[in-house]
């Protein structure tokens, strides 16, 4: 049996609570909801609260608002959760294993909607969806990151991301470089670099996140962004089902992070392994003029907005953006990564109805609008990417929606995130000289291997 749901955000307030009472007597007298007995007047919401990026905040605790005038009795808890991704993730899991910690909605990351659905941790949304009003209005692509292994959906998606090279429009005119500027190759990237390093010697050249500490985001916003760059450029033979070992490009994408880090145009390893440099650069060396280039996402501008937590007027004045070179230069140019996030129902959640309910006003044209112009977010509903108000709210969506056709996304399997963490590892064996490229690519077969099975692999070009 579906649900109807309709959202508390917009309407006038009388109209709202009485509409929302209506509806809650309605759920009460008919389905039971999901894997809960639905007598808890409380919704845990969980979600990542990390250095400069607290748009999610300010965003659940509105919502907050909305959902309990319409909902009198009822009460939303936050769980905000101070930790860069991986530590999010472990102590997310952590949260799940009891059904007296487990959240009734959580910030999930698309990459890990597959293995946290497998770990039984979600709880399947298709029945509420199929009475959503709203969900017509998503883009089918954008649905298809809540899916799980078993095509049922397990979280709704909030905004996309592209990532691209940002640079400093002022530091290039002291280097002599051009302004805007196109580079067509990874030496084009890196030569920019060493031209500022001798001209500007007082500045970060280029900062790429690589190593341990920065898990995903230096697998997808570093790595991936090379290698996909690379004529075998993946990890992953989606018509197989089998992971690449023996890639050339898996080899010179490393060698790329050694020239960043051991050719002396990056940041100083023990900078890079911070585990708060992600914060640093956005919150500081780009506003301070510190760095002349970053391999960033889409998003880094929502910290520089007048609503966000480090604003800087100047922004669009002194950043520049360019998309990331293929390799050599090969079709089509460029290459991006894209991600995102979404909201998803715990499956040990006593009121999953409401918790539904929760997640359908935060993500309705307002919410999800509000959202991603806070969070310089790509829009994954039609009506939010059609708003002049979104089109206009930042000077970067068009460039950053315009690279949508050359990016690409990381594997959707539930072996993933432990592959992600032995790409961690070889780009940091790399970045402080333990190891060569081509040892780190080996030790990273070997890795991976032991993970998915020989017979779960296949050698690059075969």
């Amino acid at each position: 049996m579906s649900r109807t749901f309709t959202s508390a955000r917009g309407r006038k307030r009388a109209l709202a609570v009485a509409a929302a009472a209506v509806a809650t007597a309605l759920l009460a007298s008919g389905c039971a909801g999901g894997a809960g007995d639905g007598d808890s007047d409380t919704i845990k919401v969980a979600y990542q609260k990390f250095g400069t990026f607290t748009q999610m905040d300010a965003h659940m605790k509105e919502t907050a608002k909305t959902f309990e005038a319409a909902n009198p009795g009822m009460k939303v808890e936050f769980v905000p959760i101070a930790a860069q991704n991986d530590d999010y993730f472990t102590k997310l899991a952590l949260m799940n294993r009891s059904a007296a910690t487990a959240p009734d909605v959580m910030y999930e990351d698309t990459f890990k909607v597959k293995s946290d659905a497998a770990a039984g941790y979600l709880l399947p949304l298709d029945e509420y969806t199929a009475g959503w009003e709203d969900w017509d209005k998503f883009y089918d692509n954008a649905k298809e990151a809540g899916v799980g292994e078993d095509g049922k959906t397990y979280g709704i998606p909030m905004g996309t991301d592209t990532r691209a090279l940002w640079y400093n429009k002022d530091l290039f005119a002291q280097a002599g470089l051009p302004v805007p500027w196109q580079p067509e190759t990874w030496q084009d990237v890196l030569d920019a670099a060493e031209t500022v390093k001798a001209k500007v010697p007082d500045v970060v050249p280029l900062n790429v996140y690589s190593g341990k500490p920065q898990g995903e985001g230096a697998t997808m916003q570093g790595f991936e962004m090379l290698l996909y760059g690379t004529p075998t450029g993946t990890l992953y033979d989606d018509e197989t089902g089998k992971w690449l070992t023996d890639s050339q490009g898996f080899v010179d994408s490393l060698g790329f992070i050694e020239d960043v880090y051991q050719g002396g145009v990056g940041p100083k390893p023990e900078e890079a392994l911070d585990t708060n440099i992600a914060t640093i650069v956005g919150g500081e060396w780009l506003p301070q003029g510190k760095l002349a280039i970053a391999l960033d996402g889409s998003w880094m501008s929502g910290t520089w907005l007048e609503t966000g937590t480090n604003p800087w007027p100047e922004w669009n004045d002194v950043m520049g953006q360019a998309p990331m070179p293929t390799q050599d230069g090969a079709k089509p140019g460029a290459t991006s990564m894209s991600g995102g996030w979404t909201l998803a129902v715990g499956s040990k959640s006593k009121n999953p109805d409401k918790a539904f309910e929760f997640i359908a006003d935060a993500l309705d044209k307002d919410g999800s609008q509000s959202y991603d112009i806070a969070a310089s977010q790509i829009a994954v509903r039609s009506d939010v990417a059609e708003d002049p108000e979104y089109v206009d709210s930042n000077p970067t969506f068009e460039f950053f929606s315009s690279i949508v056709p050359v990016t690409h996304f990381r594997p959707a399997t539930t072996d993933y995130s432990r592959i992600s963490n032995e790409i961690t590892v070889a780009m940091e064996a790399v970045m402080t000289g333990q190891q060569s490229p081509e040892e780190a690519a080996a030790a990273f077969d070997e890795q991976l291997v032991g993970i998915v099975g020989e017979d779960q692999t296949q050698k690059a070009g075969d």
